[in-house]
């Protein structure tokens, strides 16, 4: 197994991925995400076919999931199961950096480059191709939070 590190950015937000093991045996994708305080995030949604576990690595993450306001910090995880809908943000003074697993791997480091081609920072970003590209990897964007 090889220790690759890949960086990618969305906006404001900073993805390490550390596996990427779409179609691969172990189907599972790692990554940690880094929110800047007050940084614009992707809209709340749900995965259709990919189970999330979050676990804090610094500073606290603020996740609402079905409608329930959780903060993570250090040392703390949630497990965010498929056709849940949640939203990361950050909403502290200082960054929040958690540690990201998505399985099966279907969600990998292709979605996140092509969603970090649509969002810019300081440009409003097409919500219709932000939203299409999300479809297309099973994320089903939703408008509100239940």
């Amino acid at each position: 197994m090889t220790n690759t590190r890949e960086l990618v950015r969305i906006g404001q937000l900073e993805l390490t991925f550390l596996s990427n093991s779409v179609n691969a045996a172990n189907g599972v994708v790692i990554f940690e995400l880094m929110i800047p305080p007050a940084a614009k995030v992707p809209m709340p949604h749900y995965h259709e076919h990919v189970d999330e576990l979050v676990y804090g690595i610094a500073g606290i993450t603020t996740s609402t999931i079905d409608g329930q306001r959780v903060e993570i910090g250090p040392g703390d995880h949630v497990f965010i199961p498929k056709g849940t809908i949640h939203h990361h943000d950050n909403k502290s003074d200082s960054p929040a950096r958690t540690l990201c697993v998505l399985t099966p791997a279907s969600i990998g480091i292709e979605y996140f480059k092509e969603l970090g081609e649509l969002i810019v920072p300081g440009v409003p970003p097409d919500a219709v191709k932000v939203s299409a590209t999300m479809k297309k990897y099973g994320l089903i964007p939703v408008s509100q939070m239940s």
